[in-house]
């Protein structure tokens, strides 16, 4: 080991109950996954809209594969950049309302590149308490000066606002909270922004392709055109069930990423194929609004399920529904007893979540039926007993 003081971190994580591991699966379905024999129904992951393992999205990959091989091979700038990536990126900016998208390796990358990219030690970043670690990251690294205000509260954030004397202004937030499933008051936001010459960000990577009645995030959802949201980032591996991000917005901007944005300029292209599953799954998410209705009646049947068996979870109207535990050891205990009854429900500890808020992040998908949701929720009420015996 390169430090000792690397293993007394470890040794901390364990006692506390912090402690990160993986498991192995040997197969995976639409809505389960084996390891060891023992087949679990998932209620943790993001695949909002049951798009990974649909017919069309495998067949469209495939067929990419065949044609252009595994991978891209190289960056965007040099070689790696394919006529499906132009596509998709056409096609991204047509759906989302927007003049040009930006094809990013990852959500995480994204971020990073954009902040990075637009922001320096000149200017400020206005930020939600409970964003995602990637946009936290990001600030770091464009070495912006960096506020934090109160989760979802536009009051704080234009009291904040009011102190700066900054450059530019950057307010950047989630559009949907991936660890408390609810939504950024948006309008508000974009309001307190506008009266501060403040421009707006947001993260949808679990808004995309689930809200609005197209299936075009937050964004469509508060009606958001590019001149109030100028910066809009999706990501492809949650709701289309593929690989990848976008970032979408302005002509100016995007020529200013390419440009500009290192984790663009010297990352490796997504592979050819995964961009052809992703525009087979935009099709999908366009013709089949079925999907974002049935996910609907599964939230309602989840919070009737809750309430019926006196469960409380956090708020939410999304396919994320955190049940608050507090006690890291107390959720890593109900995670397993629900394993024991045949689901998988991964316990999320510090620091991923602020500290003594741990909980259970039941997420919901499109793959999953009533009778599936009712189960569940049966087998947490009985763990959860369990759990506190």
């Amino acid at each position: 080991m390169p430090w000792p003081e690397l293993g007394q971190q470890l040794d901390r994580r364990a006692q506390q109950q912090l402690l990160r591991e993986r498991d192995n699966w040997q197969s995976k379905t639409a809505t389960t996954v084996t390891a060891d024999g023992q087949e679990l129904t998932v209620f943790c992951g993001n695949d909002y809209l049951g798009l990974a393992q649909h017919p069309e999205v495998i067949q469209a990959t495939r067929d990419a594969c065949a044609l252009w091989g595994v991978g891209s091979t190289a960056s965007h700038l040099v070689n790696g950049h394919s006529e499906q990536h132009d596509r998709l990126e056409r096609e991204l900016a047509e759906f989302t309302g927007r003049d040009r998208a930006l094809l990013f390796s990852t959500g995480y990358m994204a971020n990073l590149g954009v902040i990075s990219a637009l922001c320096n030690s000149e200017d400020a970043l206005f930020q939600d308490r409970l964003n995602h670690a990637s946009l936290l990251d990001a600030a770091k690294l464009s070495g912006a000066r960096s506020r934090r205000y109160q989760h979802c509260n536009a009051d704080h954030l234009n009291k904040l606002l009011v102190k700066s004397n900054a450059r530019r202004k950057l307010v950047v937030t989630d559009g949907v909270f991936s660890m408390d499933g609810d939504l950024a008051p948006l309008p508000d936001l974009l309001n307190v922004a506008e009266n501060h010459g403040a421009v707006l960000m947001v993260d949808d990577a679990h808004g995309f392709g689930v809200l609005g009645t197209a299936g075009a995030g937050t964004a469509e959802k508060f009606g958001l055109d590019q001149q109030q949201l100028p910066i809009l980032m999706g990501t492809l591996g949650k709701s289309f069930g593929t690989f990848g991000a976008f970032v979408a917005g302005s002509e100016e901007l995007i020529n200013a990423l390419i440009q500009f944005a290192r984790p663009y300029v010297y990352t490796t292209a997504l592979p050819p194929a995964v961009v052809a599953g992703s525009r087979a799954a935009l099709r999908i998410v366009q013709r089949e609004p079925h999907r974002r209705a049935h996910l609907c009646r599964l939230i309602d049947e989840f919070r009737h399920q809750c309430r019926e068996h006196s469960i409380e979870t956090l708020p939410s109207d999304t396919a994320i529904h955190p049940v608050l535990l507090g006690d890291s050891a107390l959720a890593l205990k109900v995670s397993e007893e629900l394993r024991c009854r045949g689901f998988l429900v991964k316990a999320i500890r510090p620091p991923t979540v602020p500290s003594g808020s741990a909980r259970l992040r039941i997420t919901l998908s499109a793959a999953l039926n009533v009778q599936d949701v009712q189960r569940f929720v049966a087998a947490l009420s009985e763990s959860m007993t369990a759990s506190y015996r």
